[in-house]
Order: C-alpha cells, then sequence, then structure tokens
C-alpha cells in the first residue's frame, strides 16, 4: 500500500490561497463600502468594489449560499453591466464543469437579450 502524503491527508490540497473582504457598513447596516484582495492576484493590495455576488455550495444542505452587496454609489447603469456580464460569464462557468454546450448558449442568449433590452451595446458609426 503506497504511503499516504499529507496532500492526501488534506483532499488533495497543495497550497492555499486567501481572498479577504471587508465591508464597510453604515448606521443602517447598509454597505457603504467593498474592499477586497487575493493572494496571487497580478495587482497587489486592497481593491475598491461597488458590488458583490457571491455563491458557495452548501455540500449538506444541497443548496446555494449568497451574499450580493452594492454599495450606494453604484449606478442602476453600471448594475446592468455587471449583472449582464456575470450571466455571461456563468455560461461559461457551466459549459465548463458540465460539458453542456446547449444550455451555456441559451444562457448567453438571454444575457445578450438583457443587454439589449437595456441598450447596453455599444453602437459604432
Amino acid at each position: 500500500m503506497p504511503a499516504v502524503t499529507e496532500k492526501d491527508q488534506n483532499n488533495g490540497v497543495a497550497i492555499t490561497n486567501q481572498i479577504i473582504i471587508n465591508v464597510g457598513l453604515n448606521s443602517q447596516k447598509l454597505p457603504v463600502q467593498i474592499k477586497w484582495q487575493a493572494d496571487g492576484h497580478p495587482i497587489p493590495g486592497e481593491k475598491d468594489a461597488k458590488a458583490m455576488l457571491m455563491a458557495l455550495w452548501d455540500e449538506q444542505q444541497k443548496t446555494s449560499l449568497r451574499i450580493d452587496l452594492w454599495t450606494k454609489e453604484m449606478q442602476v447603469r453600471e448594475m446592468q453591466h455587471f449583472i449582464f456580464q456575470t450571466v455571461y460569464t456563468m455560461a461559461d462557468t457551466l459549459q465548463k464543469a458540465t460539458n453542456d454546450p446547449e444550455t451555456a448558449a441559451e444562457m448567453r442568449e438571454f444575457a445578450n437579450n438583457m443587454a439589449k433590452k437595456w441598450d447596453l451595446f455599444v453602437k459604432r458609426t
């Protein structure tokens, strides 16, 4: 029987990276500041954000846990772009994770329809 390595004992984890998110709240406990940093990011240090959408899969409950936050500085137009880009790139994740190009294409079409409705595409003359 082969020896059990430290890597095997940690579910195959060879290294860990840390993502830190700091949310500043006002007196009504609404987000007014979002800052984040991540190990290995090409731009070191803390970075500002106006919005974040985070989903984690709870293996035991078989459900997603979500944290959706945005500051009052996040403009409607920015949120529309943010949602469009998020849905569009979620299609890439779905295709990569499930090898389901048909559903991924439907998600991209849905995202593109939102973008058209919101007039997000730049018109070039």
